[in-house]
């Protein structure tokens, strides 16, 4: 997003991305990605005996998921901050939007400046992850 395009933004401005089905496969290919092996995330077995139904996604997916909001709505370059807090867990099957909601627009040291709120919530409206950014245009 240009420096030009934040001088449109304003408060109430949402943006969203949607993944449907979740599967197994995902967590195991972020279990690479990420070297989290927990067996909770990808054996039956060991999630049951751990007292979950079944696996489930490791919160660390949902966040980065959701940090594609901010980054796809303003480019990751113009993200200054980004933070989380884990409500709920991913499973397989999952439907989840991840979005963002501008909730203030404002100047400092001369830069406008993009604060959001950000949510990671599946299909029967449970929130999985609660957050927040900053964005502004980068400057070198």
């Amino acid at each position: 997003m240009s420096a030009s395009a934040f001088d449109n933004i304003k408060e109430g401005d949402e943006f969203e991305l949607v993944h449907k089905g979740f599967t197994r496969t995902d967590f195991v290919r972020y279990a690479g990605g990420g070297g989290d092996f927990n067996p909770i995330h990808h054996d039956e077995s060991f999630a049951k005996m751990s007292g979950n139904e079944t696996v489930f996604g490791m919160g660390m997916l949902t966040a980065g998921m959701l940090s594609r909001v901010p980054a796809k709505w303003f480019g990751a370059e113009n993200v200054k901050s980004f933070g989380i807090r884990f409500k709920s867990r991913l499973w397989p099957g999952d439907n989840v939007t991840f979005k963002g909601v501008v909730n203030k627009v404002y100047e400092e040291n001369g830069v406008k400046h993009v604060d959001m709120d950000l949510s990671a919530i599946n299909q029967k409206e449970e929130l999985l992850i609660q957050g927040f950014a900053t964005c502004r245009p980068w400057k070198s």
